[in-house]
Formats: structure tokens, C-alpha cells, sequence
């Protein structure tokens, strides 16, 4: 199957056909997307500026909630992305400023994960001392912003 017919493939879903004909639907989980990305940068920036020190150790006890719902904000905001993106697959493949954002949110992804993996099965309150920590947490406020501003650009290309 080529490229072309699988995105007109995806295209054609059921699902994907629903959000384009359903009035208000695609605004629906545009905003819902929104909401996912709001929820995952906001908890994570809010772990990464204590990991760097900018916030009191008294703020280590928020640490797990606040990871878990940045979690929750990465499955909305991927659940909602992938429908957004089939509505028109054929034009986001060919589209510099959503490319660079796959491949940010995976350096993203990649981080946090190494982070975690740094952590071990210890807290993650464990790793704030570290210079790993610090770095790590650096990346990551680059990063995720990266991955707003090149999300924003994808309708100006």
C-alpha cells in the first residue's frame, strides 16, 4: 500500500469522517487538545523549575501528583492529536513545522523517560539534588515550550 492511499485510507475512518461532519465536533477536541497540553507543561514545568531549585523543598511532596498528571495531560493531548491529525494526514506529513514537533515531543518523551530510568524505583524526589536531575530538567523546560511554539506554527505553513 502506498503512502498516499494509506493516509486516504485514515482519512476516510469513520471517526475521522465524524469529526469533520459533526458541527462543533473538531473544535471539540481542538480545545480538548488545548486543555491536554495546558495540563502536561503546566505539571511539568512546575516539577522541572523545583527540580532546578526555583521553588521551595516543601514543594517535593506535590512531585507525584504532579507527574501523574502530566501524564494525564500527555494521554489527552496525544489521544486528541492523533484525530486531529487524521483528518488530514496527507498534508501534516508534509508539513516542516508538525515534523519538528513529532520529532521534539519524542526528545521530550525521551527525557523524561531517561529521567525516570535515572530515578530507578526510587522516588523521584531523589534526583533533585543531582546534577542529572538539573540538566535533565532543563531540557525538558526547552523542550516541551519547543513543542508548543512548533505546534503553533504547523497552521502558518
Amino acid at each position: 500500500m502506498q503512502l498516499s492511499a494509506a493516509f486516504q485510507w485514515i482519512e476516510a475512518m469513520p471517526l475521522v469522517r465524524m469529526i469533520v461532519t459533526i458541527p462543533g465536533l473538531y473544535p471539540a477536541v481542538s480545545a480538548l487538545h488545548i486543555m491536554g497540553i495546558a495540563l502536561l507543561v503546566g505539571c511539568i514545568a512546575t516539577v522541572d523549575l523545583r527540580l532546578l531549585g526555583m521553588f521551595s523543598i516543601k514543594m517535593n511532596e506535590a512531585l507525584p501528583g504532579l507527574i501523574r498528571m502530566a501524564l494525564c495531560g500527555f494521554a489527552i493531548a496525544v489521544t486528541t492529536g492523533l484525530l486531529l491529525v487524521s483528518v488530514r494526514i496527507g498534508h501534516y506529513v508534509n508539513n516542516p513545522a508538525f515534523l519538528t514537533k513529532i520529532a521534539i515531543l519524542i526528545m521530550a518523551a525521551t527525557n523524561a523517560l531517561l529521567l525516570r530510568q535515572a530515578a530507578g524505583s526510587a522516588d523521584v524526589r531523589l534526583v533533585l539534588e543531582t546534577f542529572r536531575g538539573r540538566i535533565a530538567a532543563g531540557v525538558s523546560l526547552v523542550l516541551w515550550t519547543s513543542a508548543v511554539f512548533s505546534g503553533r506554527w504547523i497552521a502558518f505553513l
